[in-house]
């Protein structure tokens, strides 16, 4: 499985970069808007960082501007993913930019069909949202369950499930067991999985006996 990660902070993803843990990098408007810098600056700086997948997500509504601001951020960098939301014009400038061989992350998807659309409109990565489903009273993992079955059933259907809105790490194992292919995890939620208590006790353990011998090994 890859792990994107889901932020638009530079240091974090630098700092993750260096533990091997950024295979991509997921942004979005909200997240962009929470750094306080240009949106092409921060792309600019993540694609140097990481020479895996950059999402950068077009802000109109209107597939002729979307179109435009598609191909405006595929100039960044060569490693720009663009972003489309699932919409009517979101699906057609998909099917554009894929044509013209740019890949595409289509987000905010809720259903199973939407995700079946998403491929048939060439898309790179589908993004299910796990966690604002959970939010409200539904189960985001049998989105997740549903859209790789789905996928499954067609090969000639190359999207890849990228999950999207993960919380916590029984997201992402759960994500993992049920075939996913990328999973998207904000800096927090990746270091929440390096962690276990039996680890710190273990190491507690050993540190202490360890110290009571009088050795270094260096």
């Amino acid at each position: 499985m890859k792990f994107f990660v889901d932020t638009a902070e530079v240091a974090d993803i630098r700092a993750l970069a260096e533990l091997g843990m950024v295979d991509g990098v997921t942004t979005n408007p909200s997240l962009i808007a929470k750094s306080g810098r240009k949106m092409s600056e921060v792309i600019a700086e993540i694609c140097d960082i990481t020479p895996g997948p950059v999402s950068a997500e077009v802000t109109a509504e209107d597939h002729e501007t979307m179109l435009a601001e598609g191909r405006y951020l595929r100039d960044i960098a060569g490693n720009v993913t663009v972003k489309v939301p699932l919409t009517e014009a979101g699906l057609r400038t998909c099917r554009v930019l894929t044509q013209e061989g740019t890949p595409v992350n289509v987000t905010l998807c809720f259903s199973p069909t939407q995700a079946l659309l998403a491929a048939k409109a060439g898309a790179t990565y589908i993004s299910p949202f796990v966690g604002r489903l959970d939010d409200l009273a539904q189960d985001g993992m049998q989105l997740i369950a549903d859209i790789v079955q789905i996928y499954r059933n067609y090969p000639d259907l190359t999207t890849q499930v990228l999950v999207a809105s993960i919380r916590h790490p029984l997201h992402l194992a759960q994500a993992a067991k049920l075939g996913a292919h990328v999973a998207t995890l904000p800096p927090a939620v990746i270091r929440q999985l390096i962690k276990h208590p039996l680890t710190d006790r273990g190491l507690e353990a050993f540190t202490a006996d360890w110290k009571k011998t009088g050795q270094s090994i260096l």
